[in-house]
């Protein structure tokens, strides 16, 4: 499939009348009424954006308690394969809606177990999506061809041709849609990129970009499955596995961080977990974020055995066209953050902090005809904004895929141990067929694309 060329990615799309909030009830499905205006503030039911939770597990709580914050959004849905989860999150919408009306018994907020069936409700206008990785394209796909706006927690995809997918997708049904690489809605971020844009560190030479790994760990004993967990559910398109719960999510604890992150079958580890915030911000601030590196060459230490086998201790170069060497690793090898490197200076930035070299860099000022860089001031509202305003967001389709195409030719070369040439216009690897075979992995039946 061919790449979307950049341009302008704006699309001015028809908004619907009305936020319809009503549908007739089958097969089996009941649909909460609306309630009065007075619940979310001063707008009227046909201003507010309806949004189903898909996924409200250790990321989908926060993303969807961060909904909950906004006047202009009702959370009417919440779906997860695990009832008690499910269970937790309606009880947190209902309470929170019936605290803003000083009391009262609300109960607006339907459960779900199946994606399907939430994004089949014509009353629904936007999904926010936080399920495991391998979970992020069939409800993406699903929410996209039923005129849902979508927010994806990052990485976009498990693959790069599933990436290449959604993004197609998502502009053929004219959607909004924003990925959840929440930095470039941080100011820190922007500064760096747009410093660098305009040349402040001179010409460009390399960047540095660093982050933690995870660790193995041993076998781990097949375990009953909870009676709360569709397991066959979770899996979905994943090869099947004896259950234990260090390979879905704890029990025990929302918050706690879960087994299925370290497992290769749902994700690729911290090379995506972190790299699809940090390698984003490096193809941002080259202004590569449409496009890729043309050859890439990574190694790292995998574990031998043991339930969790993603990438330990590693080591990725990426060369662009423009000559830009980007050289990942981890915390050991490379400072945590993104570190740009031109022939006049640096700049260094990570969560919260910024550092420069010469120091005046940082008093500089970015003139008028200069390029200056989206601003974005908080994630969730600039997604929010865009789905009233019909605009593109700060991370759109086309930036995530991309931004996880870097991370997951990292993950292949790493495994190949070999230098790889990429070629970001075909999005294939020239003539390596093996490495091409790994642009995507096979589904489990009854799940297709």
């Amino acid at each position: 499939m061919q790449a979307a060329k950049p341009g302008n990615r704006e699309r001015a799309v028809s908004r619907r009348d009305v936020l319809r909030t009503s549908v007739a009830v089958g097969a089996g499905l009941a649909f909460p009424a609306l309630v009065p205006a007075s619940v979310f503030g001063a707008q009227a039911p046909s201003e507010r954006i309806t949004v189903g939770c898909i996924g409200v597990g250790r990321m989908g709580t926060g993303d969807m308690k961060e909904a909950l914050g906004f006047q202009h959004v009702q959370v009417v849905a919440v779906c997860d394969v695990d009832s008690k989860r499910v269970s937790i999150a309606q009880k947190t919408v209902e309470s929170t809606y019936a605290k803003r009306t000083g009391g009262g018994d609300y109960k607006g907020c339907a459960t779900y177990g199946d994606y399907r069936e939430l994004v089949a409700r014509k009353d629904i206008d936007a999904v926010q999506i936080a399920t495991p990785d391998h979970w992020h394209i069939l409800p993406a796909l699903a929410a996209a061809r039923a005129g849902k706006d979508i927010f994806l927690q990052k990485p976009l995809t498990l693959t790069i041709q599933e990436g290449r997918l959604l993004s197609d997708t998502v502009r053929r049904y004219n959607r909004i849609f924003l990925v959840g690489s929440q930095q470039r809605s941080e100011k820190e971020w922007r500064t760096a990129c747009e410093l660098v844009r305009n040349g402040r560190v001179g010409k460009l030479q390399r960047i540095l970009v660093g982050f933690g790994t995870d660790p193995g760990c041993e076998p781990k004993p097949t375990m009953p499955v909870p009676e709360n967990l569709d397991y066959e559910m979770w899996l979905g398109p994943a090869p099947w596995a004896p259950y234990t719960e260090e390979r879905v999510h704890p029990q025990n604890s929302i918050s706690a961080r879960p087994g299925w992150l370290r497992i290769a079958d749902y994700g690729a580890g911290m090379i995506t977990g972190w790299g699809s915030h940090h390698l984003d911000i490096a193809q941002w601030g080259m202004g590569t974020e449409y496009t890729g590196p043309v050859e890439i060459e990574g190694e790292a230490e995998f574990p031998r055995d043991g339930l969790w086998d993603v990438h330990g201790p590693f080591r990725v170069e990426y060369t662009y066209a423009n000559g830009v060497k980007v050289v990942c690793a981890d915390e050991k090898k490379n400072r945590g953050g993104v570190t740009f490197e031109g022939d006049k200076g640096w700049v260094w930035v990570t969560r919260g902090r910024i550092d420069v070299e010469p120091k005046s860099i940082l008093q500089e000022t970015i003139g008028a005809g200069e390029t200056r860089l989206y601003v974005s001031n908080h994630h969730k509202a600039n997604f929010y904004e865009c789905v009233k305003a019909r605009k593109e967001t700060i991370a759109p389709v086309e930036v995530g895929h991309r931004s996880c195409t870097v991370c997951l030719l990292g993950d292949i070369a790493m495994r190949l141990g070999r230098k790889l040439s990429w070629d970001p216009d075909k999005e294939q690897f020239r003539n390596d067929n093996e490495a091409n075979r790994m642009l995507s992995k096979p589904m489990r039946a009854p799940w297709v694309l």
